[in-house]
């Protein structure tokens, strides 16, 4: 079932968790929690937001497979989203738990993205978020998962170019 495109967002999510995986697994835990200002997150909330938001998003997809008609996605004050950062909640998260759903990204993402045919992938359902109504699933994909994993790997290194 899964074409040309299907595979190359495997691959692409596989790749970017493997590479937030080896930038962060041999840090300090010090270093892993710290927050660069008050108004960045630290890397632990970085990988914490990760671990959350792309099961979140395979999830909309499956639900936009199954139900067109429905309202998918979500916005910045959605409260989930915000425990996954909240510094206080993210400290008390042990380091090991997140990295290891981290690692379940790819076989989750592979699970979901390679039982769509390509006529799935250009589904439209609404939005909560007006930016991205009119939008299909494909987009979901290159955006809101594969993009915004690399997106936030630039963040970590950002944070960690901060610290020299």
């Amino acid at each position: 079932m899964a074409g040309e495109f299907h595979q190359q967002a495997i691959q692409d999510v596989k790749a970017a968790i493997e590479e937030m995986l080896n930038t962060v697994k041999e840090l300090p835990e010090d270093t892993i929690r710290w927050k660069p200002s008050e108004e960045e997150w630290s890397i632990m909330q970085v990988v914490a937001h990760v671990a959350e938001a792309i099961p979140f998003w395979l999830g909309e997809i499956r639900q936009i497979i199954q139900s067109p008609e429905d309202v998918w996605g979500r916005d910045h004050t959605n409260k989930i989203r915000l425990k996954a950062v909240d510094a206080k909640a993210v400290d008390s998260l042990p380091v090991d738990k997140v990295f290891e759903d981290l690692k379940k990204i790819p076989t989750q993402t592979e699970e979901t993205l390679s039982t769509l045919t390509d006529e799935q992938f250009q589904i439209i359902a609404p939005s909560r978020n007006p930016n991205f109504d009119g939008k299909p699933v494909q987009f979901i994909v290159n955006k809101l998962i594969v993009g915004h994993i690399q997106g936030h790997n630039g963040q970590i290194q950002r944070n960690l170019s901060k610290l020299k």
